[in-house]
C-alpha cells in the first residue's frame, strides 16, 4: 500500500483523485454530523483516527522484498460506518506523505481508495453480514479488521497492474503478480490485525460500553464483551 510518487501517470493519478473525491467529502459532512451528536463521539472519532494513523505508519519489510503493514480502519468503519472513514483515512494518509514519506501526494488519490474507501466497506461489509448471521461480536470485529486489511492490499495491487500490465499476459498476469507480493504475504498481518481489533474492542466495552451500546456496535449473537470480559 501507500503507493509512492511516480508510480502512477499523471492521468491515473487524477483518476484516483476524481474517484475518491464525492466519496472523501460525503465522509467530512458524516464526521461532522457525527461530532456534533454527542460530545463522546469526538472522544471515538479522534481514537479512530489515532488508531488507523499509528497502525498504518509501521512499516514491516515482506519476505518478497517490499513492505507491509496494518491498516487499521476496520475499527472506525464498525463504530462510525465507512463514509467516515473515508475522511479520517484521507487526513491519515495525507499527514504520513508529508511527515513520514509514506505514499506520495500525487498518488494520494489512490492510496484514498485502497485503504480508506474499499477496506472499510469491504470490513463493514463483512462485520454486518456476521450481525445478520447472529455471530459471537468478536467474530464481526475479527472479521471487519481482516477484511479491511487485506482488501486494502488487493486494490492497491490491481491499481498497479493498471499501471504496469505484463507485457505477455497483460492485466491479469500483472494482477496475479502483485496480488502475489502484496496480498498474500498481508494475510498473516490481516490475521494479528483482526485478533487486535478484538482486543481493542474488548477494552473499549470496559470503558464506553454505553458509547458502544449507542452506536450500535455490540448486542448481536453470542455474549457481550462486558460479560465475558468478567470470566477473564
Amino acid at each position: 500500500m501507500h503507493i509512492a510518487e511516480g508510480f502512477l501517470s499523471p492521468a491515473q493519478c487524477a483518476i484516483w483523485y476524481a474517484a475518491s473525491a464525492p466519496f472523501v467529502v460525503h465522509g467530512a459532512r458524516a464526521v461532522i454530523a457525527e461530532s456534533r451528536k454527542s460530545p463522546e463521539n469526538k472522544l471515538l472519532l479522534a481514537a479512530a483516527g489515532a488508531f488507523t494513523f499509528v497502525l498504518s505508519a509501521i512499516k514491516l519489510p515482506s519476505v518478497t522484498g517490499s513492505s507491509s503493514h496494518p491498516t487499521g480502519t476496520g475499527m472506525g468503519a464498525i463504530l462510525f460506518r465507512p463514509p467516515v472513514m473515508a475522511f479520517l483515512g484521507s487526513v491519515v494518509l495525507l499527514f504520513q506523505a508529508l511527515l513520514l514519506a509514506h505514499g506520495g501526494i500525487t498518488t494520494l488519490g489512490a492510496n484514498v481508495f485502497s485503504m480508506a474507501i474499499a477496506g472499510p466497506w469491504a470490513g463493514y461489509g463483512v462485520y454486518m453480514l456476521c450481525r445478520k448471521a447472529r455471530l459471537p461480536w468478536y467474530a464481526g470485529v475479527f472479521g471487519a479488521m481482516f477484511f479491511a486489511d487485506l482488501v486494502t492490499y488487493c486494490v492497491t495491487s490491481l491499481q498497479l497492474a493498471i499501471a504496469y500490465p505484463d507485457a505477455g499476459s497483460g492485466l491479469l498476469g500483472s494482477l496475479a503478480k502483485f496480488l502475489g507480493i502484496f496480498a498474500v504475504t498481508q494475510v498473516p498481518l490481516a490475521v494479528m490485525e483482526g485478533l487486535l481489533g478484538v482486543l481493542v474492542f474488548r477494552f473499549l466495552s470496559r470503558v464506553a460500553l454505553p458509547d458502544l451500546q449507542r452506536l450500535g456496535v455490540f448486542g448481536f449473537g453470542g455474549s457481550r464483551p462486558v460479560k465475558e470480559a468478567a470470566h477473564v
